[in-house]
Parts: structure tokens; C-alpha cells; sequence
């Protein structure tokens, strides 16, 4: 593997964040796949890179290290993939909108941020997902979901969302 560059990909993220909040399951590549709307190869290269970067670790049934996940999204997740907004539509909340945050910051004034779906109850600003399907493995997984939007929290808050969305990751990942 000399020679080659490791890049750490949004999708492995996901991966990673959907074993660690369901850390009472055992997943297969194909579970994997059909619950997150991936392809079996993508989540089979995705925990690869995953393990390589340290966010999973075990080489037969998968494990996330907490610490690790914790780590990259306290202090990194904001550096590396950025948040990128769009124009207003129809979605699904996330970021301080969409649960838990929102017991923690009522929507008083301005829209939402929410994920671009046509499925999407909400109306507000979009923000790019961290991967495509992440609407869609939000629909079957409600922990994934909640995680999810306090990464987005964590991706562009402001220091005292991010406070509260870090000790709430924090809690999501024991």
C-alpha cells in the first residue's frame, strides 16, 4: 500500500456512525448496504478505510472506537468536510432543527436547516448531506438520524451548539 493515499471519505463516516449507535448489532457488508442505500462493495471499502483511520476497529464482527469517532467529531469533522448550504426546498431537519437539538435551541426565527428530499416534511435551507443516501438511512434508523444532525451541528455551529452537540454525541456514543 506504499504509494498509496489514504483519503478518509464522508461514506466511511457513516459506516463508522452506524455501528458505533448500534453497538447491540452485528452488521453484515449486505445489512450494511441495504440499510444505508449504499452498494455492498462501497460499505466493504468504506470500513476498510475506516479501520485504516482508526473510527473501526476488529477484524471479524465490526466495532467502533468511540473515542476515536468522538475524537474526529470534536475536532475535526469541521475541517474536513465543511458544511455547504444551498437554496430553500423541502427536506428533512437537521443541525439544530432536528432532534435532540431542537429541545435545546426552539426555532424562534430564520428557517431550518433540513436534508433536500422530496419525502421531506419541512421546509428550509438546504445543507449538503454528508453522503447522498444519508436522508434515506435516516428514514430506517432513528439513532443514526439523531447522531447525524448533531454531526451537522458539530460541521457548522456556533461554540455553544457545538458544546451542547458534542456532549450529546458523547452520550449517543457509550
Amino acid at each position: 500500500m506504499l504509494g498509496k493515499q489514504l483519503t478518509l471519505k464522508p461514506q466511511d463516516l457513516i459506516v463508522a456512525l452506524k455501528i458505533a449507535v448500534n453497538s447491540d448489532r452485528e452488521f453484515t457488508y449486505a445489512q450494511l448496504a441495504t440499510e444505508l442505500f449504499m452498494s455492498p462493495s462501497e460499505v466493504h471499502t468504506s470500513v476498510k478505510r475506516a479501520k485504516t483511520c482508526g473510527l473501526l476497529v476488529r477484524t471479524g464482527a465490526q466495532a467502533a472506537s468511540l473515542y476515536a469517532i468522538h475524537e474526529f467529531l470534536t475536532h475535526g469533522i469541521q475541517y474536513v468536510f465543511p458544511p455547504v448550504n444551498g437554496m430553500l426546498t423541502r427536506g428533512i431537519l437537521t443541525g439544530l432543527a432536528g432532534p435532540p437539538l431542537s429541545e435545546y435551541f426552539p426555532l424562534t426565527d430564520g428557517l431550518p436547516q433540513v436534508w433536500a428530499t422530496p419525502e421531506g416534511t419541512s421546509q428550509g435551507i438546504a445543507l449538503v448531506p454528508l453522503y447522498p443516501s444519508v436522508p434515506f438511512a435516516c428514514t430506517v434508523d432513528s439513532k443514526l438520524y439523531s447522531v447525524l444532525t448533531l454531526v451537522d451541528a458539530l460541521r457548522g455551529g456556533k461554540a455553544r451548539e457545538r458544546e451542547i452537540a458534542t456532549r450529546l454525541v458523547k452520550e449517543f456514543l457509550k
